[in-house]
């Protein structure tokens, strides 16, 4: 289990202010400004020099521009009435915040705002005053509000601008952008003011360190030194006010501070003022704050003296918001009083008891105090990174023209200098200019909100995007090689020596459509916050302020969304020039040059915009990108969902796409929510309430005493959210693939059979993110890798449908973590040989196995040499085997008195064959043909050859030509025996079986080779259980049939061989001519509802003998019998209808919903969950019977199968044996449980979050089993399904289910064999049997279940061979009308629909391996639409007689009919 702890809200508290050690700012080496005005601007007023009015007392009048230029208002008028402005500073009354020209008639006067209409001396102040033709323009201001704080912003300066003359706006001021001579003739002519914080009487200091919590730095996070600085900016500061000045608001302020890898940690901070006492002042810096008259030093009075401190929190969230609530309400908390509780209660209790929002819990409802609280809410989920950007924010200080040329100048990396009397603005607007640019990310000195103490970065010689307070220009003079951008006047300032790339470098059809997007949200901005003042305000903070809320996140999303579809217009097909890293790699092998072809991408761009690439191109921003493109970083989620975005966008579009390229997740609507308490209030002794003791003058200084440790951890470990365990490699999907892989579910579920390969592919997903287990738990970790390689080549072979690349990207990485680069050479060429194209992740996982694995020896020599030497023997062994099948054939033509050579041993097994014939036996007649289905592999020897002792092998021709041969190879046996036997196919028997064949096969035995019955006997009796003999014969009553039947064998053979048959009667004649029935082909196993792939063992075991032959039946193939036999079966029955849907069928029924476990029922279209039953069967000893020695050991429990003659001996002489197995074989402890069958698309997404949380190396802890049955009994299933190597079953072995193994016993000897069953585990009581159940019973053959009796049900055995005879006829629709008449009325006891009834009867009476499914499924679709037109399709629906669905069919034909019955 990961022990990550959950992320932290909080990391710090700070109190930041002006301490002992603080040194002024002042002193700084920097070049100063001339003295800046101290008073701010309080009036304005227009004189008319030419009607004799003289410039007003205290006012200034402004004469000339800013080059000296004259600035007669009406300079171009022939009768020129020289007019001018003139301002007046104070501090008498509040200052005025803007100016403004009106244009009478044309314009709506401004509320707020006051004309100025008359001059000082009474006369009109039209600025435009030629003749009565001419536009009225005035002058007009809007004031300050009353009571005014001392820090108030307020106008400091007013100019006059000719642009005709070659000025400009200067920098800082505003521009009017109305012309005040609106004449035909004279310059234009416009006014510009400057807003800024006039202070007088200050003293700046460099803040410092007052307090902190918690006082001890965090290992993972220390508090870094620079923070004080950065919650004042402007420094600490001291200053006089007079005595009646009323207390500014605070300011709330956020900064980002960058670590050295990249990490971000957001910073909010309240400023805020607070007495000062006068005797910490020194006499300089009395008289500096104006405090002392400079003659006779005596006080000043009527004047206070105030600092300004700050309260800060460090946090790797920006939640700006809540933590302003917070601070506002810590500040509120100091200033009132007195409280019960110290603040320091409260400061604690929020740090430590306030959780992080889970996606279980996404909402936190903090009551801080009866009246004040606040609601945190999980981040929205994106794909892009955490940021505290506000791009709205971005254009609504800047407009969308400015925001399209930062976003040049940011690509090229140019010196950015953001500026704004409004320190939180800043940090939201450099944000959203470093978010603009992904997926690439800035690399050089960014710093939002600069204090001043660390203004020096603005001379460095690099790029850097700074945010500082836009009183620093009062102060300094800033660089010349800079960009600024101030965000109170909307305006972009550039320097002759840097001058930015036009817009119009950029691609024109993706810029066309940003701006377009940019200036439609613009609209919708001004639209949102415009109106009637009062209602807009009273709409937004009351009634409607959470849709408000809503519609600007939409905004949002939608302002980032068009600069990323530029981005990804910009750089599209940019993955198709990356380099995969060669074998072997160079040094160099991490150089842009060589991880990307530059002047490819180049390129293939458009000439007109190759400026624009080629500055792009040489930045840092690209060079970072293209590594973290080719190796494996923590960015591979984002630059996987950028590609996804490539994907989506078509850049020769002059209008965004429609589909959207990021959704609104608005984490808000979870239902869950957290409520977090106030802090208690202590009782008195008596339960009384304690008075309420503190009180504080100004922000106390913190007392760890105070400070109280965490009360309820509980609460964090509720909201506890996990990250994925660092030792799973690469398991977890990102969540872009994750909605890809449910769009293609979706779309895959209405295609039949591209739904059966969806369903694979995600099956083989479950086993790739189970691989890292296995191969850590393998001996042979190489080939458990080429393993997984070659499971990818079948994947691709079978055209299986990935639904990610999860598969390919885990076995790369296992590739480097287990130094095998070569193998992930391999596994990308499989990749493009697929047509897929690695993403972002995947190529990163791949060029990291490469570059840090080590490579073999260079020198290739020695290897090629041998490579040729093994090529030259195997050609030469090729080139023999012509000779070695020649000298088999004439040894095998030569006379019974030659010696064959010797036949190499096959490995132990049955030696009895499907047809129950020894392989002593002499071989049928070599054509025997029923419909192409009756094909048997060829022949040549098996262990049953071997006559008694002394006695020569006798040669015998092949069964079979080889060209007949329908078995795939894997089930051929393994190589040492000989290919094609009927032993290698495994059919197990069950004990009737051998009880038939004992004195047979004895007598045979004895007499050195003796034929006993061939396989066209054993066939005359397939379908005739009535004449079979009876289950326990006397061997008198069989010894003389060994030679009876085998003298029959070539008669029939010869018959068949000569004669054909009439075209109609091979069927019949295979099916219902009188001959004995043959035992194995009715046991479980033998009726072949089995595999076609090797699960397991299944093919070994028979599931229609008793349990105790079980451990001999696994013994049989040479390994130790098992101790824990496990018994699966999906067939589940819908609770509507009561039928029995069986595993293809539930899967056709599972949806695309990764949530969903309700599959449909194909009868009554109900929805209902499919469980995996399961049925847990322990052979073990109990560890006190092991202990006391009382029983013998298993290897002593009977002979082994190869020695054939006893093993008969004993079936003859003690009928409670079988197999030579004792009744100590019978399971000592069954247990019967179910859980719910899970679809692959919901196992998949459960498997992942169990390895996020409880990492890897759980799917290797028996712990597993008990603590999550549902993910593991599922995953045994698919897994033995798919026949995929996996460990998961020996983890039962320590479960509460085994019992457990004694210490004695080697800790690897018990064993655990898992069997698929297609039908159920246990019946109904009250259900009738199936057909293929009652055939056995008519054949006295034992069912694996003995519970099914014979009921009153009306199927005889003439039903059952008629409906046989029927189907081997091709009249399938006769059979199933049979049925409808036969059976009862309804479905109601009848839980199997026809088609399934009929199927395993065909399977019991033939075998899986003599029957084509496909076929049978067509002809019985044609004979189901031929009795739908006389009976109706709704009668035969009612009757359950459908046929499957063509999804049902597909998923079984990709699953594989794999299973037993």
């Amino acid at each position: 289990m990961s022990d990550e702890k959950p992320p932290q809200l909080v990391d710090y508290f700070v109190v930041a202010g002006l301490t002992e050690s603080s040194r002024p700012l002042e002193e700084e080496t920097q070049q100063h400004r001339p003295a800046r005005p101290s008073e701010p601007i309080t009036d304005v007023a227009v004189i008319i020099r030419s009607q004799g009015e003289e410039v007003p007392h205290g006012f200034t009048c402004i004469e000339t521009t800013t080059s000296g230029h004259p600035v007669d208002l009406n300079a171009g008028l022939l009768n020129n009435p020289q007019m001018f402005i003139c301002y007046k500073r104070g501090r008498d009354k509040p200052p005025l915040i803007e100016l403004g020209v009106h244009y009478e008639g044309k314009d709506r006067p401004k509320p707020g705002y006051k004309i100025l209409d008359t001059t000082p001396y009474s006369r009109s102040a039209n600025l435009n005053s030629g003749g009565p033709g001419h536009q009225r323009t005035f002058l007009t201001y809007r004031r300050a509000a009353e009571p005014h704080g001392h820090n108030t912003l307020g106008v400091t300066d007013i100019c006059l601008v000719i642009p005709s003359k070659g000025e400009s706006t200067p920098h800082t001021f505003c521009r009017v952008d109305k012309n005040l001579n609106t004449s035909m003739w004279g310059p234009a002519l416009f006014l510009c003011y400057k807003i800024a914080m006039a202070k007088a009487n200050t003293l700046v200091y460099e803040a410092g360190l007052l307090g902190r919590y918690p006082e001890q730095d965090s290992e993972s996070f220390p508090l870094p030194e620079s923070v004080p600085v950065f919650c004042l900016p402007m420094g600490a500061t001291i200053e006089s006010w007079p005595a009646d000045t009323k207390y500014p608001l605070p300011v709330f302020s956020t900064f980002v501070l960058t670590g050295a890898s990249g990490d971000k940690v957001y910073g909010a901070a309240i400023q805020f003022h607070e007495a000062f006492p006068r005797e910490r002042l020194s006499e300089k810096q009395s008289l500096r704050l104006g405090l002392l008259s400079v003659v006779d030093r005596r006080p000043v009075a009527g004047r206070s003296l105030q600092t300004r401190k700050s309260i800060c929190v460090l946090s790797h969230w920006p939640f700006f918001d809540v933590f302003r609530k917070f601070l506002m309400f810590i500040y509120r908390y100091s200033i009132s009083g007195p409280h019960v509780l110290p603040l320091e209660t409260h400061i604690s209790h929020f740090m430590h008891n306030v959780p992080f929002p889970s996606p279980q819990r996404p909402r936190i409802l903090v009551q801080m105090s009866p009246y004040d609280n606040l609601l945190l809410c999980r981040p929205v989920s994106s794909p892009l990174p955490l940021s505290g950007a506000s791009f709205l924010t971005l254009l609504q200080n800047l407009g969308p023209d400015n925001a399209v040329a930062l976003l040049v100048a940011v690509l090229t990396e140019q010196k950015l200098l953001i500026h704004s009397l409004r320190p939180d603005v800043l940090t939201s607007v450099g944000e959203a200019l470093v978010a603009m640019i992904f997926p690439l990310r800035w690399q050089c000195p960014y710093i939002p909100l600069c204090p001043l103490a660390l203004a020096d970065v603005l001379c460095a010689p690099v790029p850097f995007i700074v945010g500082i307070h836009s009183s620093y220009f009062d102060l300094y003079e800033p660089p010349r090689d800079v960009i600024f951008v101030d965000l109170d006047t909307n305006t972009i300032f550039q320097s002759e020596e840097r001058k930015l790339l036009s817009p119009r470098s950029l691609p024109r059809r993706p810029c066309k459509v940003l701006l377009a997007s940019l200036h439609s949200l613009s609209q919708q901005l001004d639209e949102m916050y415009s109106g009637p003042g009062e209602e807009a305000s009273l709409e937004l903070l009351l009634s409607d302020a959470e849709a408000a809320r809503g519609r600007r996140a939409q905004l949002e999303l939608e302002a980032r969304a068009a600069f990323l579809r530029f981005m990804a217009c910009a750089l599209r097909g940019y993955r198709s020039f990356l380099r995969p890293i060669a074998p072997a790699p160079a040094p160099a092998g991490r150089d842009a040059g060589s991880l990307f072809a530059l002047q490819g991408f180049l390129k293939s761009r458009e000439r007109a915009y190759h400026r624009f690439y080629g500055q792009l191109l040489r930045t840092q921003l690209f060079t970072q990108f293209i590594e973290d493109c080719s190796f494996a970083s923590d960015r591979d989620p984002c630059l996987e969902f950028f590609d996804t975005c490539v994907d989506k966008v078509q850049a020769e579009l002059e209008k965004p796409e429609d589909t959207p390229l990021m959704e609104l997740d608005d984490p808000r609507g979870g239902e869950h929510t957290v409520f977090i308490t106030p802090p208690e209030q202590p009782a008195g002794p008596d339960g009384t309430e304690l008075p309420a003791r503190y009180r504080y003058d100004g922000f106390p200084t913190l007392r760890p005493e105070l400070l109280e440790p965490p009360r309820d951890p509980l609460v964090a470990q509720l909201c506890q959210a996990r990250s994925s365990a660092p030792s799973s490699p690469a398991p977890r999907r990102t969540k872009q693939e994750m909605k890809v892989a449910q769009r293609v579910a979706q779309k895959y579920s209405l295609v039949p059979d591209m739904w059966a390969k969806c369903l694979l592919g995600h099956c083989y997903g479950l086993w790739f993110l189970y691989l890292p287990t296995h191969v850590r738990a393998a001996p042979a970790k190489l080939r458990a890798l080429q393993l997984a390689y070659e499971v990818l080549r079948k994947m691709e072979a079978h055209k299986v449908v990935l639904p990610d690349e999860v598969c390919y990207r885990i076995l790369m990485q296992l590739c480097g973590q287990y130094g095998e680069p070569v193998l992930s050479v391999r596994v990308l060429l499989e990749m493009k040989r697929a047509g897929i194209v690695p993403n972002t992740i995947t190529y990163g996982y791949y060029n990291k196995a490469v570059l840090e694995s080590k490579w073999p020896a260079g020198t290739q020599g020695g290897r090629l040499r041998w490579a040729k030497l093994r090529n030259v023997v195997l050609g030469a062994a090729q080139f023999r085997q012509p000779l070695r099948q020649r000298e088999r054939r004439a040894a095998a033509a030569a006379p019974p008195g030659g010696r064959a050579p010797p036949a190499p041993r096959p490995s132990l097994q049955r030696q009895t064959t499907w047809a129950g014939r020894s392989l002593r036996d002499p071989p049928p007649a070599p054509r025997l043909v029923k419909s192409g289905s009756l094909s048997f592999p060829g022949s040549t020897h098996g262990e049953g050859d071997r006559g008694g002792p002394g006695e020569p092998l006798t040669p015998r021709p092949p069964l079979l030509p080889a060209a007949l041969d329908p078995l795939p190879p894997r089930l051929r046996g393994p190589p040492g025996s000989a290919d094609g036997s009927l032993s290698d196919v495994s059919f197990a028997t069950d004990e009737s079986d051998r009880a038939d064949e004992g004195p047979a096969t004895a007598a045979g035995g004895l007499a050195g080779g003796t034929p006993r019955r061939g396989l066209a006997a054993k066939l005359q009796q397939l379908l005739s259980p009535g004449k079979r003999p009876p289950l326990r014969p006397a061997a008198s009553t069989e010894l003389p049939a060994g030679p009876r039947d085998a003298a029959a064998c070539p008669r029939r053979g010869s018959e068949q061989r000569d004669g054909d048959p009439p075209p109609r009667r091979s069927p019949v004649e295979t099916l219902l001519r009188p001959r004995e029935r043959p035992e194995s082909t009715a046991s479980e196993s033998s009726v072949s509802l089995g595999s076609e792939l090797d699960l397991s063992d299944t093919s070994v075991g028979s599931a229609g003998v008793p349990k105790a032959t079980e451990p001999a039946a696994d013994g049989a193939t040479g390994q130790e019998p098992p101790a824990v036999e496990v018994l699966l079966s999906s067939c589940s029955r819908c609770q509507g209808c009561g039928a029995l849907v069986y595993d293809e069928e539930v899967m056709a029924g599972w949806t695309s919903d990764d949530s969903n476990l309700n599959t449909t029922c194909p009868f009554c279209a109900r929805s209902f969950v499919p469980f995996l039953s399961i049925e847990i069967q322990d052979f073990q000893l109990p560890p006190s019977a092991a202990e006391d020695g009382s029983l013998p050991p298993p290897a002593a429990q009977g002979p082994v199968l190869s020695d054939r003659r006893r093993c008969l001996a004993l079936d003859e002489a003690e009928p409670e044996l079988c197999n030579g197995c004792p009744d100590a074989a019978v399971p000592r402890r069954s247990e019967r449980v179910a859980f719910a069958y899970l679809s692959p698309l919901v196992l998949r997404k459960e498997l992942e979050s169990l390895v996020e949380n409880e990492g890897g190396e759980f799917l290797a802890q028996p712990e597993l089993v008990d603590s999550h049955p549902i993910i593991y009994w599922n995953l045994v299933w698919y897994f033995q399904r798919l026949g995929l190597p996996s460990n998961l079953p020996r983890l039962l072995l320590g479960s509460q289910h085994v019992t457990p193994t004694p210490q004695t016993q080697p800790p690897d000897s018990p064993c655990v064999r898992v069997r698929l069953l297609w039908d159920v585990l246990t019946p109904e009581p009250d259900s009738c049997p199936p057909l293929y159940v009652l055939w056995r019973l008519h054949s006295n053959v034992p069912t694996r279940l003995r519970s099914w009796r014979p009921h009153g049900h009306p199927f005889s055995l003439a039903f059952l061979e008629a409906v046989l005879s029927h189907v081997g006829l091709s009249e399938v629709h006769k059979a199933i009308a049979l049925f409808l008449e036969t059976a009862p009325g309804g479905p109601r006891h009848l839980q199997r629909s026809i088609y399934r009834e009929i199927l395993f009867l065909t399977l019991a009476a033939l075998g899986r391996d003599h029957m084509d499914i496909a076929a049978f499924d067509k002809k019985y679709k044609s004979a189901y639409n031929k009795l739908a037109g006389s009976l109706g399709k709704e009668e035969l629906r009612r009757r359950r007689a459908q046929p499957p669905s063509s999804k049902a069919i597909d998923c079984r034909k990709s699953f594989g009919a794999t299973l037993e019955c």
